[in-house]
C-alpha cells in the first residue's frame, strides 16, 4: 500500500508541474501578443485573430492595449475591414441600351423598329385584324429562329432580306430564309408587311417556296426539316419603300407569331471579295492557330472580310474570332440548329456526324443568309471551309486573277455569269512525311509546310468553289448556285492554270475514297503559296503572338535566327 501511494503522489506531482509549464507558456505567448513590433511570424495569424476580435467586437474594451503597443495592429486590422471586393459598378442599362444590344445579338428581330412603335395602335381596320405583333408574344425556336404553325406544316423562319436586283422578274421583293417540315409545300400563306410610315400593314399573297435541295440528294420526306426560300412581292404603290419587318402568316388577319425584320444593307460602294464560311463545329478540335493562317492569307489574296457562323467551338477560336472582330476583318453570327434537332454543346456534333444529309441541309442556312446581308455589298461572295483557299497561280491576288478571267469568260459565253468555278486538289497532310519540315518555316504554318499535293485534281464541276456573283444567283450550294436569276446558272470553269483549289485534309472525301488511293500515288511538288511566305509567316506569328499564344518568348528573334541557319 505504502508503495502504491507513492507512485501516487509520483504522478501527482509531475502532473502540478506539467500544468504549471503549460500556463507559464500561455503568459508567455500573451506578453509577446502585446508587444507587437517584435511578433515573430509563427504569431501573427493568433495576433491578427485577436486583432479583429478587438476591432470588430463591441464586447471587446479598448482598455486591453494601450495605443503605443496597438496602434500598427490595429492599423493592419482596420485595412482587413475595409477591403472591397471588385466588381463592375457601371450603371444599370437603359432599357434603350438594352435595346440596342439585343438588336446586335439578334439581328432578325425588329426589336428597334417595335421599340419606337409599341404604344402605338398598328393592325388592319380593327384589332381583330391583323394586329402588328409584341417582340414578348412572338414564338422563338433554339434562340435564332421564328415559328409559323399552320394546317400542313410547321416554319423555322431565320431571315428575311430586302431583294430589288434588275435581274429578278418579280420586281422588288422580300425573300424570306427558312426551314419547313414539308416537301413541296402547298399550305397557302400571306406575308404582313409592316413599313416605317403604316399603321395598317400590307398583305401579299405568298408567291413561291423554293427548295434549296435536289431531290436526289436524299432525305426527300415529310416531316424532315427542308430548307426554302420563300417569296412575297411588294405590292406596286408601295415598291417606292423598304419594309420594316414582315410576318407570314397562314390567313391574312391572323396576329403573327413571327416579325422578321427585313435586311437591306446597301453601303455607297461595294467591296470586292466576302467569304461566307458554314457552322463552326470544333468544339474539341483547337484549329486557332490554322485559323489564323488562314484568315491572313485570305487578307492577302484580297478578301475584305469573312463571314463566320458559329454552332459550337473551342475557347481559342473563338479567342482569335474575337480578335478579328474587333478589326473588323470578320463577321462573327451565332447559330443553332432549328425544331427538335439537339443544340447541346459535343451531342450537337454527335448528330451532324451520323445525321449527315440533315448537316448539309441545314448548313444553305447560313450560305444562303450570307449572301443575301451581302447582296449590295460585294463584287463576289465565295464560300470556303477553313481548309480550303482559292490560289492564284500565276497573279498575287483574286482581284489580278479575275482581271485574267473575266475576258476569257466573256469570250466564251456573251453574258455575265452567275459564277467562277476553280477545280479543286488536294494537299493530304501525310504527304509531308515524303519531305519532313522544312527548316525555314515555322512548323505551325500548316499550310506553306504542306507543298506536296496529288497530280491529279478532282473531275471538272465536282467539288468545285466558286466565286458567286450576287446580281445572278437566287439560292447557292457549297459547291455552286443551285438557281440563278436572268436566266440558268452559267459557271465558267477557270483554267488550272490560272488558279486551283488547295484543299488542305487529312483524307478525301468519303465519297472519293477510291480515288483517293490514286491521288496519294501520284504526287507533285507544288510551292505555289510560297510567293505569300514570308508576309504570311510574319503576319500570322505577329497575331499569335498578340493573343498570348507563344507566352514571352521574343518570336521575331528566334525567326530571324532560325532563318540565319
Amino acid at each position: 500500500m505504502a508503495v502504491c501511494g507513492s507512485r501516487f503522489l509520483h504522478r501527482m506531482l509531475c502532473l502540478v508541474i506539467l500544468w504549471g509549464l503549460i500556463v507559464l507558456a500561455v503568459f508567455h505567448l500573451r506578453g509577446h501578443e502585446v508587444e507587437g513590433p517584435d511578433v515573430g511570424s509563427t504569431s501573427n495569424s493568433v495576433n491578427s485573430r485577436l486583432l479583429l476580435q478587438k476591432v470588430g467586437d463591441p464586447r471587446t474594451p479598448h482598455t486591453e492595449a494601450t495605443a503605443s503597443t496597438s496602434q500598427s495592429p490595429l492599423s493592419a486590422a482596420h485595412l482587413l475591414l475595409e477591403l472591397e471586393p471588385s466588381i463592375d459598378k457601371s450603371p444599370s442599362f437603359s432599357e434603350a441600351m438594352i435595346v440596342e444590344e439585343v438588336q446586335k445579338k439578334l439581328p432578325s428581330l425588329p426589336i428597334v423598329y417595335w421599340n419606337r412603335h409599341k404604344d402605338r395602335p398598328m393592325f388592319y381596320k380593327n384589332e381583330s385584324c391583323a394586329k402588328f405583333p409584341s417582340i414578348f408574344d412572338l414564338e422563338f425556336n433554339n434562340i435564332y429562329w421564328q415559328n409559323l404553325h399552320t394546317t400542313n406544316g410547321t416554319f423555322q423562319l431565320f431571315g428575311a432580306y430586302y431583294d430589288v436586283r434588275k435581274t429578278s422578274k418579280i420586281g422588288p421583293a422580300v425573300r424570306i430564309l427558312g426551314m419547313i417540315n414539308r416537301i413541296e409545300p402547298t399550305i397557302k400563306t400571306y406575308c404582313q408587311f409592316w413599313f416605317e410610315s403604316q399603321k395598317e400593314p400590307v398583305f401579299m399573297k405568298v408567291m413561291e417556296y423554293k427548295y434549296i435541295w435536289y431531290r436526289k440528294w436524299g432525305n426527300y420526306k415529310q416531316g424532315i426539316y427542308q430548307p426554302y426560300l420563300i417569296a412575297c412581292q411588294i405590292p406596286q404603290q408601295y415598291q417606292k419603300f423598304v419594309p420594316a419587318s414582315v410576318s407570314i402568316v397562314e390567313k391574312p388577319c391572323d396576329t403573327a407569331t413571327n416579325n422578321l425584320r427585313v435586311v437591306y444593307n446597301k453601303p455607297e460602294k461595294k467591296k470586292k471579295f466576302a467569304v461566307c464560311v458554314k457552322g463552326l463545329d470544333f468544339l474539341h478540335e483547337d484549329l486557332s492557330v490554322r485559323l489564323v493562317e488562314w484568315i491572313e492569307l485570305l487578307g492577302i489574296l484580297g478578301a475584305d472580310k469573312v463571314f463566320f457562323y458559329e454552332l459550337q467551338v473551342h475557347s481559342n477560336i473563338s479567342k482569335v474570332l474575337q480578335y478579328y472582330q474587333k478589326l473588323d476583318r470578320v463577321d462573327v453570327t451565332p447559330l443553332t440548329l432549328p425544331g427538335g434537332q439537339p443544340n447541346v454543346p459535343g451531342f450537337q456534333h454527335m448528330y451532324l456526324v451520323k445525321k449527315w444529309n440533315n448537316k448539309r441541309q441545314n448548313e444553305l442556312i447560313p450560305y444562303n443568309d450570307c449572301l443575301y446581308k451581302n447582296l449590295y455589298a460585294f463584287e463576289y461572295i465565295a464560300l470556303l471551309d477553313i481548309d480550303e483557299v482559292i490560289m492564284p497561280v500565276n497573279t498575287m491576288s483574286w482581284q489580278e486573277l479575275m482581271d485574267i478571267v473575266l475576258p476569257k469568260a466573256r469570250a466564251a459565253k456573251n453574258d455575265t455569269q452567275a459564277s467562277y468555278n476553280v477545280r479543286n486538289v488536294y494537299f493530304l497532310d501525310d504527304l509531308i512525311e515524303v519531305h519532313g519540315f522544312f527548316k525555314d518555316i515555322p512548323r505551325y504554318m500548316h499550310m506553306l509546310q504542306h507543298v506536296y499535293r496529288s497530280k491529279n485534281f478532282t473531275k471538272p464541276n465536282q467539288y468545285v468553289k466558286c466565286f458567286h456573283n450576287p446580281e445572278r444567283a437566287l439560292t447557292l450550294h457549297n459547291h455552286f448556285p443551285l438557281a440563278c436569276l436572268g436566266g440558268a446558272c452559267s459557271s465558267y470553269s477557270i483554267e488550272t492554270t490560272d488558279a486551283q483549289l488547295q484543299h488542305y485534309r487529312a483524307d478525301c472525301v468519303r465519297t472519293l475514297k477510291k480515288s483517293c488511293v490514286e491521288f496519294r500515288q501520284n504526287t507533285v511538288v507544288d510551292t505555289t503559296i510560297w510567293k505569300f511566305k514570308e508576309k504570311l509567316i510574319m503576319r500570322t506569328t505577329d497575331t499569335l503572338k498578340k493573343l498570348g499564344f507563344f507566352g514571352s518568348r521574343d518570336v521575331r528573334a528566334h525567326i530571324k535566327s532560325d532563318t540565319v541557319k
